[in-house]
């Protein structure tokens, strides 16, 4: 499992944490906001018209509303993200990243105009009569790169799997298991099967679904949320300063936190923050093209408030829960994770001097690594008795004690270049937490107490089913492109099988997985916009002549 995650980690640094990532995710969404004078901006109030069905005419082809279409991107982006996402964003690069991930989701509101109205202009329909549609039809029908959409097809099965489904029933089974201590496996077996019900049905019953839980979920999450916010208003003022305060610095260490460079936070954040809203990865494209309409535009426009719901609000919001509650720097008891663990010879280090904080720093970023242990770790009543120190989660670890089975343990545990390789054993102590963990911690500082971990726990639960449900489909519709609609079956049993079991699967290479697979998808979809920028121009340029026509007494933002 090390082995496999080290491999992951690998690629990773070469796509979805590699420097130049972000730079392309900004750069796209800076050139069309130029390029077209601000649309999210401007066609914001207009967007909220044509979400309520003012313009819809009766022989508008397509599946869904716009509404309905709305909430299944919504559903496939409201998640693990808000509520894991955030809080690891901040672990690894301090509240300045959570400035990175608006900044990312306000660049990304234009490009979610672009990619959705383009992906509806060149949609299809399907031998079944349903609608097929994508940056993998504009790929193939008006890029004429049948190879560069057969790529980004793939890419999206991948990423159904790397962003849609493991990620999201690790989080949920993770939350459920600390929670109500209900066992990984349960957690898999139950919500595999209601997967399973619910994806058979296909878009008209994912679709009829995610409609009413996407506003039903959002209101449970925002009740425990401003719980927190009001209980902790005095931090508010201290939490919005942290956000903004170390961008041209790097946050510094804070408590447990060791601290993290601008790169980190930029790079975290940006990352984190297309998670959350995957605002040109070129996936909400796929829902919208289901949606009835007559022309591409006005969906397009529908698609500019997906990021604004999902990271501008959402997101911002378990930010402050996060900061104002102070859990995010805080040590807390936990089990350790081997792949986030590092086994250091000796035990003088500290994170309560300068130089303590630099030499810990220094090998967690790689800048400086530390000497690692191998060998064997005696161990007296779950007690170390070699002289050690352990690294995890990012941070100096505490009161540290070895059980197996639940016990207790005594004998020896081998260690291999500072990571244990008996699984069996398990290392419990206080240090850093991260991902959903860290936001069940936040939401028990409110006027709920202990009962706000609950509300994590029903809203991770409620948040991140539904995205592995919309990410069904867009997985069902890249699978109809490459291999006909006759393959969607074997695509989804294969589909269900895995979020079973990646209920119980390590979080971190889910999370390490999730990110190469985002980067897969993205850089041909960002390509993809970039190339076809001039028929982006004239398609709202002919939408706005042609709408002035129809409708010469409604006031237009153009």
């Amino acid at each position: 499992m090390q082995q496999l995650n080290d491999f992951l980690l690998l690629i990773d640094s070469f796509i979805g944490s590699a420097f130049w990532f972000p730079y392309a995710l900004l750069g796209t969404g800076l050139f069309f906001t130029i390029y077209l004078k601000f649309p999210q901006v401007r066609y914001f109030g207009f967007a909220l018209k044509v979400v309520k069905g003012k313009f819809d005419r009766s022989d508008d082809e397509g599946d869904t509303s716009h509404f309905q279409a709305l909430a299944t991107a919504l559903s496939g982006t409201v998640g693990t993200g808000n509520i894991a996402g955030v809080a690891l964003a901040i672990h690894i690069g301090g509240p300045a990243a959570l400035f990175w991930m608006l900044v990312t989701a306000a660049l990304g509101m234009c490009t979610k105009f672009v990619e959705v109205t383009l992906s509806h202009k060149y949609r299809e329909k399907t031998s079944d009569g349903t609608m097929a549609g994508g940056p993998m039809y504009f790929m193939k029908n008006k890029m004429n790169m049948k190879w560069l959409a057969a790529a980004f097809a793939v890419a999206t099965v991948l990423s159904s799997f790397g962003t849609g489904s493991l990620p999201q029933i690790n989080s949920i089974s993770n939350s459920l298991n600390a929670t109500f201590g209900i066992d990984h496996v349960i957690t898999g077996a139950v919500l595999a099967f209601l997967l399973a019900i619910v994806i058979i049905g296909g878009i008209k019953r994912i679709a009829a679904v995610t409609e009413k839980l996407v506003p039903g979920m959002a209101l449970i999450y925002f009740i425990g949320a401003f719980a927190v916010i009001f209980y902790n208003i005095g931090n508010i003022g201290s939490s919005f300063v942290s956000i903004f305060a170390d961008l041209l610095t790097g946050s510094a260490a804070s408590g447990g936190f060791i601290g993290a460079s601008i790169a980190f936070a930029f790079n975290r954040g940006v990352n984190r923050g297309l998670f959350s809203n995957e605002a040109g990865q070129g996936s909400a494209p796929i829902a919208h093209a289901s949606a009835k309409g007559h022309e591409p535009v006005s969906e397009g426009m529908v698609a500019i408030l997906e990021p604004f719901i999902d990271t501008i609000i959402i997101c911002t919001v378990t930010g402050l829960v996060l900061l104002s509650s102070g859990v995010w720097d805080e040590k807390h008891v936990n089990d350790f994770q081997v792949s986030d663990m590092s086994i250091l010879v000796g035990s003088d280090y500290t994170d309560k001097t300068k130089a303590g904080v630099a030499s810990l720093y220094g090998h967690i970023s790689g800048e400086s690594v530390l000497p690692e242990f191998s060998g064997d770790l005696e161990v007296e009543q779950g007690i170390i008795q070699n002289d050690v120190s352990i690294i995890h989660a990012r941070s100096l670890a505490e009161d540290i004690t070895i059980f197996k089975n639940g016990e207790l343990f005594s004998g020896k545990v081998n260690i291999l270049n500072g990571k244990p390789s008996d699984l069996n054993v398990t290392f419990t102590g206080k240090s850093l937490v991260h991902s959903a963990p860290l936001t069940t911690i936040a939401f028990t500082r409110g006027f709920f107490g202990d009962w706000g971990q609950y509300i994590v726990s029903i809203g991770l639960l409620l948040f991140a089913f539904s995205t592995a449900i919309s990410w069904s489909y867009y997985g069902d519709r890249a699978m109809t492109f490459l291999w006909g609609s006759g393959s969607v079956k074997y695509y989804r049993i294969v589909y269900v099988v895995a979020f079973f079991f990646a209920a119980f699967t390590d979080t971190t290479i889910i999370w390490t997985l999730s990110a190469i697979t985002i980067a897969v998808m993205t850089l041909p979809n960002l390509f993809g916009l970039i190339y076809l920028r001039k028929d982006m121009k004239s398609t709202l340029d002919k939408f706005w002549v042609d709408f002035k026509k129809e409708y010469p007494d409604e006031k237009t933002p153009e």
